[in-house]
């Protein structure tokens, strides 16, 4: 088999054993302590790991659910990476997620306690034969979960590669029986401004957040609704207990704490591309030939800082899976 221009050979790759055994280590300790000298915390040093307080907040704060002993899933193979995994740690405290914090992204983690993620339900409606409405934990236990190794890239041009774990989109779309007559598909975020500051004091937005795909862009095997993350529960900073993750579109795409699904005959809007249409467009692939309005797409950098800088991939390096959708 051809040997793809984004994947790395698998002596390179870290074995899957010590992989479990971390995750077995992390599970048991229920924080992540990652002492490995040098690390980043954001875009700042970490300092030397010290015993912290009970009630001091920490970053990772893996939830406690009728799901998470399920946790790991198996790792699914076909999909590798031209980069190292973003370290767990660097990866919860660097974080957009507008509904807690707008303009620090390093501060997210730290305000994301009061919010609730059990009871949960996924209300999938629309142009679909059997509209249902799904509780996340009997979703999770019923639906085909698997982990997926992804590159992740911010339309800021900052970036990352993550080990999600989750089940296509597609999976659960043909539960509920698309009708013909369905094109696309509208996603709905959360609306708790009593527990999401920034939806109570900042009213510019139009919360709760909406994105939306093509059914095609939905139907494609890439498309995935993430239930965890690094062998583990989404943390909630990540947009537990289900996100979308649309790995060859800009991040802003990948929509956070889903709680409705829509099929409809017509383009949805978008919240970005309806605040600003001139800067996000609809379809938001990664392309290094289209600028920003404000600044170049030719290149991006690896979090925790910018001296991991690498050339932007056309979709992100998936275009063997997309390109045909935009032929």
């Amino acid at each position: 088999m051809a040997k793809k221009g984004w994947a790395i050979p698998e002596s390179q790759a870290t074995p899957e054993k010590v992989f479990l055994n971390r995750r077995k280590f992390i599970q048991a300790a229920g924080v992540s302590t990652i002492g490995v000298a040098g690390l980043l915390t954001g875009c700042k040093p970490e300092q030397p790991a010290l015993a912290s307080p009970p009630t001091r907040p920490t970053p990772i704060q893996i939830p406690k659910t009728p799901t998470s002993s399920l946790y790991p899933f198996k790792r699914n193979e076909t999909f590798t990476l031209d980069r190292p995994l973003t370290d767990e740690r660097v990866a919860a405290t660097f974080n957009n997620f507008y509904e807690f914090d707008s303009r620090n992204k390093n501060q997210v983690w730290r305000l994301i306690d009061k919010f609730t993620i059990r009871p949960w339900t996924v209300e999938v409606t629309g142009l679909v034969h059997k509209p249902q409405t799904f509780d996340i934990d009997l979703l999770i236990r019923t639906m085909p979960l698997e982990e997926r190794l992804y590159r992740h890239r911010c339309v800021e041009t900052w970036a990352m590669a993550v080990p999600w774990t989750g089940f296509p989109l597609k999976a659960l779309l043909n539960r509920a029986g698309p009708k013909s007559s369905a094109k696309f598909v509208r996603f709905v975020s959360f609306f708790k401004p009593d527990q999401a500051p920034e939806q109570k004091n900042n009213t510019y937005y139009p919360w709760p957040y909406y994105e939306g795909l093509s059914l095609a862009e939905a139907m494609n095997d890439l498309t995935l609704l993430a239930t965890g993350i690094y062998g583990h529960e989404l943390l909630k900073q990540h947009g537990a207990p289900i996100r979308l993750v649309v790995p060859w579109k800009y991040g802003f795409k990948s929509i956070k704490s889903i709680v409705q699904i829509e099929l409809t005959d017509q383009q949805p809007g978008t919240l970005w591309h309806d605040l600003v249409p001139h800067e996000y467009g609809f379809t938001a692939n990664v392309n290094p030939e289209v600028p920003h309005p404000r600044w170049s797409q030719s290149h991006e950098w690896m979090i925790p800082d910018r001296k991991d800088r690498r050339p932007t991939l056309p979709y992100n390096g998936y275009g063997e899976y997309v390109a045909d959708l935009y032929a």
